[in-house]
């Protein structure tokens, strides 16, 4: 459709091989595909390289919102908008996607700057998401939007079926947030109460403050799983989960 055109020759022609073999599609051009791997970090200290995988991923997410979106529409046919918004917002969330990516192995290929490889780059949620929404827009660049949707449905599926059997990681801090607007009119503030560790291998502690009562503490690598990790110790104590 629109190819790239950028020669791969060598061990990474034989590296993009090897991926799509594991993905389970064929590319007509290796240069899209290479390209859905290479993160701005790289370009950014690379004058030579200015070109990243941000635009792939700006057409991946697309790809993968209409077809997700079209399966939700065919599977859950008596739920309303409301319950496909939100199940879509899990399906496509980044902590799934980059589960995802994680199992197909797409860390191992990413080009990453000499500062975010040295960062643990390549584990990073939002960066294993990224580049699995541009390998996405790539495929549909190069394949056209059937062959797309094919490899989004096969991926994606599963997950669909988490959520539909209520198994999946929860966003315990949108239901947290519901149930405290809902019943007090106010939202909960979370403080981050402490970080350890040194900058490549952080460790957040927060806390979270409900109608006065503080909740916690939660830890995680980032702010913003340590807020997840305490909201969910506040679901379960407040009784908010099925399974507590």
């Amino acid at each position: 459709m629109f190819a790239f055109r950028q020669n791969v020759t060598g061990e990474r022609k034989q590296e993009l091989l090897a991926f799509q073999r594991q993905a389970g599609f064929r590319f007509r051009d290796f240069g899209l595909l290479d390209l859905a791997f290479h993160h701005r970090s790289f370009s950014n200290e690379n004058s030579s390289k200015r070109v990243n995988n941000e635009r792939l991923e700006f057409l991946g997410d697309a790809v993968l919102g209409m077809a997700v979106a079209a399966r939700l529409y065919e599977c859950m046919e008596d739920s309303p908008e409301g319950d496909l918004a939100k199940t879509k917002s899990v399906v496509v969330s980044e902590d799934t996607l980059s589960h995802i990516a994680l199992d197909l192995g797409i860390s191992e290929y990413l080009i990453l700057g000499k500062g975010e490889k040295m960062s643990g780059g390549k584990f990073k949620k939002a960066i294993l998401a990224d580049a699995l929404e541009a390998i996405i827009g790539a495929l549909y660049l190069d394949s056209g939007y059937r062959v797309a949707q094919s490899f989004v449905l096969t991926i994606i599926n599963p997950q669909i079926q988490l959520v539909l059997q209520n198994r999946h990681t929860r966003d315990y801090k949108t239901l947290l947030q519901e149930h405290v607007q809902k019943l007090y009119r106010m939202v909960p503030r979370y403080s981050l109460v402490k970080k350890t560790g040194p900058d490549h291998d952080r460790t957040f502690l927060v806390t979270v403050d409900v109608c006065g009562t503080v909740y916690g503490p939660g830890q995680g690598k980032n702010k913003k799983e340590a807020e997840q990790m305490v909201a969910g110790i506040t679901c379960r104590e407040l009784g908010l989960l099925e399974d507590n």
